[in-house]
């Protein structure tokens, strides 16, 4: 569907971020973040160094096996084919999400009272690029593009839900504690760069002579030399013909 080549710092990238997960989620098994320590507690200053902190805590095993797959898979995708800016959407999107999550606390619909909750996990990293990746292809109408974009819908398309506050669902037994705080921060900040950054980069090439009033000198004496050169070309042909007339030129000029 289109050529394109492996980026090694695309796997690189994804591996390390993976790795630093892991790592964090031993230390926390040694004891070194405990409680809410390293978390994200929303409105609160001390909570504030969970915005660099939480993508690498996580609850249980079933969590950190749950970010691992999708924050490599998104973030091989994010350097893959957007290397230009992936950099800088992966850390803004990082620490503006971790922020938006410590400005919403979790409401107790039956109280109306905030609760005090610690958020931790890569969730909200894997929404930022989710929906980052997905809307960037719908906002440039780039094929390549757009053909990522409908990847990340066919097998991350379920996310959507996940941005729905669980204190909606008043049936629930008891509290999933899934945070939807990351996953709407993620979400908005995903779709709010998507659209911030779509001229960035790469965009399609246009050559010189497809601009308007183009006039090349040396074009005309190739057209001229082609004219003599190919009489049978200009006579009264069927119009699939000329196109190759046209085609041919643009080899020339290519050639030259």
């Amino acid at each position: 569907m289109f050529k394109t080549h492996l980026n090694l710092k695309a796997v690189l990238y994804a591996s390390l971020m993976v790795v630093a997960m892991w790592l964090g989620f031993f230390l926390q098994y040694l004891g070194w973040f405990s409680g809410c320590s390293g978390a994200i507690i929303p409105l609160s200053p001390y909570g504030l160094k969970g915005i660099f902190l939480s993508p690498f805590l996580h609850g249980s095993l079933e969590h950190i096996f749950g970010n691992s797959v999708p924050i490599f898979v998104l973030i091989f995708l994010l350097y893959q084919f957007y290397p230009f800016i992936a950099r800088k959407i992966l850390f803004l999107g990082w620490i503006l999400t971790g922020f938006l999550v410590w400005l919403l606390p979790s409401l107790d619909i039956d109280t109306g009272t905030f609760n005090p909750i610690c958020i931790i996990g890569a969730s909200g990293i894997v929404y930022v690029l989710a929906f980052f990746i997905f809307f960037s292809g719908v906002f440039r109408w780039n094929m390549k593009f757009l053909t990522v974009s409908l990847v990340v819908a066919l097998y991350y398309g379920s996310l959507i839900w996940g941005v729905l506050p669980e204190e909606l669902f008043s049936n629930l037994a008891e509290p999933s504690r899934i945070s939807w705080q990351s996953h709407l921060s993620g979400a908005v900040i995903g779709i709010i760069m998507a659209f911030v950054f779509r001229k960035s980069g790469e965009r399609k090439v246009r050559f010189i002579w497809e601009f308007p009033n183009y006039y090349s000198e040396k074009d005309d004496k190739l057209w001229q030399e082609y004219k003599e050169n190919h009489p049978e070309d200009f006579l009264e042909l069927p119009y699939k013909k000329k196109e190759n007339v046209w085609e041919r030129l643009d080899e020339l000029r290519k050639n030259e």
